[in-house]
């Protein structure tokens, strides 16, 4: 648990957890809803979304009042988020991703109406490591970037940073699989490298869940 008031409960997801029941993921019982609310005793409202591969700060309101506020401020951008993501290659030194995106990442974006996505980003590091993916190099290239969706579109920094050609490492949907088996490998880990290390809700503290053991390596 990472906070815990008389209006809302925030957890640190671990990667592979469902934030509730999904018909996409129909065999896999377990989610972060059904076990908050057994733990707890009582009924909550998810106010977000963190993909099953993602980590970190995931939020819950406890009363459906807050659930409709604060739902309010996340669909107007008004809620400050931060994540960690490992990318292929180098991307600038930072920029702003401003690309729309189709509604749903699942079907086939032509013919979907293109909604409004924005994406700012930095680069905290850069890792040239010592194995061959592609035929032509030697070495493979990475990078650790801190991103800021300034809008909440499902699957935005990945779609965005695939837009750039700079895909998140893990991400078996936007990425690449030799990337991602190779990365997996070196860093002793399979996962998607995503990870939310902060959110701040309106008129609320901030609230900060530092990355897993796994991202010692790339934060050293």
């Amino acid at each position: 648990m990472l906070h815990a008031d008389s209006d809302l409960v925030a957890i640190d997801k671990p990667a592979g957890l469902l934030v509730h029941p999904s018909g996409l993921d129909a065999r896999e019982e377990r989610s972060a809803l059904k076990l908050l609310r057994d733990q707890r005793g009582e009924w909550l409202w998810p106010l977000h979304r963190l993909d099953k591969g993602t980590s970190g700060v995931l939020l819950f309101a406890r009363h459906q009042e807050g659930a409709r506020e604060w739902g309010r401020a996340f669909e107007e951008g008004r809620v400050g988020k931060r994540y960690l993501a490992l990318v292929r290659g180098w991307p600038p030194e930072r920029g702003e991703i401003d690309q729309p995106l189709a509604r749903d990442p699942e079907l086939p974006s032509q013919g979907q109406e293109r909604i409004a996505a924005v994406t700012r980003f930095e680069r905290l590091a850069c890792f040239e490591w010592p194995f061959r993916v592609d035929a032509r190099h030697a070495t493979s290239r990475y990078a650790l970037v801190a991103a800021e969706p300034l809008t909440g579109r499902r699957h935005q920094i990945r779609r965005h940073f695939k837009h750039i050609a700079h895909p998140l490492v893990g991400d078996t949907t936007h990425g690449k699989g030799a990337h991602n088996r190779a990365v997996a490998q070196w860093l002793g880990t399979a996962r998607l490298w995503l990870h939310c290390e902060w959110m701040e809700l309106p008129g609320r503290a901030r609230i900060v869940a530092p990355p897993g053991p796994e991202w010692a390596r790339l934060l050293a």
